[in-house]
């Protein structure tokens, strides 16, 4: 048979101060009138030696009841077994026992075992705890990381029950929050020492600065041991309350500035007298106390050859040690609680009340399962300290967030620098009410990024292999922007607007169309007042010699008419300059093409009137008198009656109207005017092509015509410009972009008709004005 385990090694001083507590809490309500009245709580203490075996042995001992040697001269009522049982500070031997003890309905409340797992109660339905979950633990270490702006991290845990559960749940909080692990290592305190070198050496050549230990304190301790022993590039501890909050951790100074979750410092009011209260008796009478008064004052209480002995004259009281610190009180306080609770469930089991008064019955056989049941209903306040259990046996989660500062004196000290409350609102949790200080005492938050921040502007684009914290930064594409820090993507511009130069930012697009205020509206404006006041320039000068014979001569009457309509033809290209609307898009259609066919209208009736007048001259005919002043003004309203009902048809079919035009610049909006139908459009521009271009079949029969009188020849030339005009302006139109269509017909409209009055009426102006000798019959008919 194997030996049973023995406990080696020397005294933890810090679990000694908690189970003194534990004592000094059942004594304090053993001496109370208000709770368990008249009745005693006795209690046994075991060492389990962080030995998940011995802890398994120390629980069946507790469930086969005391022995004999227990009983204190038979004061006890009742020589019942155990009805509740405290501990075990670490989570893997509270498993192991809960696991055992729940089939007995005994409840377990331990005041420092923090794996989320134990809340299980398929598997622990008797486990209770005062300390608050790793599942809180973990969620608000990875709020923390998130919160100092950490993505990139290392982290370490021991290879226990609970590093491996609470290192899952955090590692599950992280990628909520998106925070990548470059690497997780753990090991055993009892893994060989290559182990621990290798862990060591990942930290080393690891690229990220912060590093989440969720450890024992025993783990921790052997790691930060080897890291000593060759300096590491300094790193940014986080740690779990297991070791964060241990004072015998604070040695390692090259890990000043880490920070982590600790249980609310508190206040026990006489714990510190009664550790402080070792009498020589007493400590003689206690291997426990004897092993640490040895230790403390490094004598030996008997006769021995390697010490000195104690002369006695040893003050507890002027030392400093961890079992005689209360200034960080924190699981102890848990160890107050957890003795509380159970003496509250057992005190609603036992007692009642009656005229107010508190009875208790003392003969009252209890069963553990009583007290199982009073546990889960127990809601207290004790020294200020609330304490209630939830569904899965665990308090409310309630954080210190403690950081380590180096001291004037150059060691380290444990300092609260803020809370965490798990019970707040989503993003309220944290409240820092102190400054931190970080690794190397600087006052700067580190920066822990496997990429930097892509600036607003550009995206995220992850590198192939690699975590998602680890990116590119890239250009948003035209037309897309991003308006945040570390964008995962762009999002295009609404259709209206347009990025700015750095893509962070949708600006509307600048409307353009050809306005008066720009250089080519000016001009073209200019021309088409410039042609306009041309036209009725020549109409004064003859209407002023409308008697001289060149006048009367060339059909005076169409000549007015023609000058009339060169004028609109002139002043309708104004429509087309300006914003558009939905009045000036018909009118500048309607107005162009009316014009024109009027104008040209004129010019035909001159044509024929000049083939019929050469006709009219042969002997025997008759023709004139059908082409007379009455038929030339029906010839002219009936071509342009023609246009007139094409525009109708169009207008109330389907109109121009203004358009935004989107597609052809992308970075600017061409505010035009749609045709509507483009069959209106081009039915229009056909009906004055076919009368120009049989006006121009006319002419040209006509321009071999004797005599001066014969003005066929210039009639001849301004259809030939009218009709080159706008043949070029058909591709031109169909090819020219923006405001440039606009400016194109324009130019058309200007083009053709200054190449109608020129041709037309320039050559007889100048007779008329500079050569009036010539501005006779004689001269007209060929006869001087």
């Amino acid at each position: 048979m194997p030996e049973p385990e023995r406990c080696a090694g020397s005294i933890d001083s810090r679990e000694l101060r908690f189970s003194s507590a534990m004592i000094f809490a059942i004594e304090e309500i053993n001496n109370s009138t208000k709770l368990l009245p008249g009745i005693k709580l006795g209690y046994q203490i075991h060492d389990s030696c962080t030995s998940v075996p011995v802890a398994v042995h120390v629980a069946f001992q507790l469930l086969n009841g005391p022995e004999p040697a227990h009983y204190n001269k038979g004061n006890c009522s009742h020589s019942g077994g155990v009805v509740a049982i405290i501990g075990e500070s670490g989570s893997t031997p509270s498993i192991s026992m809960s696991r055992i003890i729940g089939s007995f309905n005994i409840p377990l409340v331990s005041h420092f075992a923090t794996c989320a797992c134990l809340s299980d109660k398929q598997q622990h339905p008797t486990f209770f705890r005062t300390i608050p979950s790793d599942q809180f633990q973990a969620d608000a270490l990875a709020k923390l990381v998130k919160h100092f702006g950490w993505t990139w991290i290392g982290a370490f845990h021991s290879d226990t029950d609970y590093g491996k559960n609470g290192m899952a749940s955090f590692l599950k909080a992280a990628k909520k929050e998106g925070i990548c692990v470059e690497y997780t290592e753990s090991f055993h305190r009892a893994h060989p020492r290559s182990r621990i070198q290798k862990v060591a050496e990942v930290i080393r050549r690891s690229t990220a600065t912060v590093i989440v230990a969720f450890a024992a304190s025993a783990e921790l301790r052997l790691l930060l041991e080897e890291l000593s022993q060759k300096p590491s590039p300094p790193r940014q501890w986080i740690g779990s309350e297991a070791w964060v909050t241990n004072q015998d951790m604070l040695q390692f100074k090259f890990c000043a500035g880490a920070i982590g979750f600790g249980i609310q410092q508190s206040v026990i009011p006489g714990l510190r007298k009664f550790l402080l209260d070792l009498s020589p008796s007493n400590v003689a009478a206690s291997i426990v106390l004897t092993e640490l008064w040895e230790d403390l004052f490094n004598c030996k209480l008997r006769k021995s050859t390697d010490k000195r002995v104690c002369d006695g004259s040893e003050d507890i009281r002027t030392l400093q040690s961890q079992y005689t610190d209360t200034s960080q009180l924190r699981i102890t306080n848990m160890v107050y609680k957890a003795v509380y609770a159970i003496a509250h469930a057992l005190h609603n089991t036992l007692c009642s009340y009656t005229n107010s008064t508190t009875n208790c019955d003392q003969s009252m056989t209890i069963e553990a399962k009583q007290v199982l049941t009073q546990l889960k209903k127990v809601n207290f306040t004790q020294n200020g300290y609330d304490v209630s259990f939830d569904v899965n046996g665990d308090p409310v989660a309630k954080y210190e967030l403690v950081n380590w500062q180096r001291g004037e004196s150059g060691t380290i000290e444990l300092v609260a620098v803020g809370l965490y409350d798990a019970s707040l609102p989503e993003g309220q949790e944290f409240h820092i009410h102190r400054n931190i200080t970080w690794m190397d005492g600087s006052t700067q938050v580190p920066v822990s990024v496997c990429s930097n921040s892509c600036s607003p502007g550009t995206r995220r684009m992850l590198q192939k292999g690699k975590p998602i914290c680890c990116y590119d930064c890239i250009q948003c594409p035209e037309g897309e922007i991003s308006n945040i820090t570390d964008s995962p993507d762009c999002v295009p511009c609404p259709e209206e607007f347009w990025p700015n130069t750095q893509r962070d930012t949708c600006l509307p697009k600048p409307v353009e169309y050809l306005s008066f205020h720009e250089v080519l509206g000016i001009i073209l404006a200019a021309f088409s007042v410039g042609g306009a006041c041309l036209a009725i320039g020549t109409a004064a000068v003859f209407f002023r010699h409308r008697n001289s014979p060149i006048v009367r001569a060339n059909n005076s009457e169409l000549s007015f008419l023609l000058l009339f309509s060169l004028t609109l033809c002139f002043l309708c290209s104004l429509t087309f300059i300006g914003a558009p609307s939905q009045w000036s898009c018909m009118l500048r259609h309607t107005a162009f093409s009316i014009t024109f066919v009027l104008c040209i209208s004129c010019v035909l009736g001159k044509t024929i009137v000049v083939l019929m007048a050469f006709r009219a001259t042969l002997p025997g005919s008759n023709v004139m008198k059908w082409f007379g002043p009455p038929q030339q003004r029906i010839t002219v309203v009936s071509f342009t009656s023609i246009q007139v009902l094409i525009c109708a048809l169009w207008l109330v079919l389907s109109p121009p109207f203004p358009k935004k035009n989107l597609t052809i610049y992308k970075k600017r909006i061409i505010l035009e005017c749609a045709l509507g139908s483009a069959i209106g459009f081009w039915a229009v521009l056909g009906y004055i092509g076919l009368l120009a271009v049989f006006c121009l079949v006319l002419a040209v029969l006509a321009r071999k015509l004797p005599d001066n009188f014969n003005e066929a020849k210039f009639i001849t030339f301004s259809m030939l410009i009218f009709c080159a005009v706008w043949i070029t302006f058909i591709p031109a139109y169909v090819s020219s972009p923006g405001k440039f269509t606009v400016a194109v017909e324009i130019f058309a409209i200007l083009a053709s008709s200054f190449g109608l009055i020129l041709c037309i009426f320039a050559p007889k102006c100048f007779v008329i004005v500079l050569k009036p000798e010539k501005n006779t019959r004689k001269y007209l008919m060929g006869k001087n």
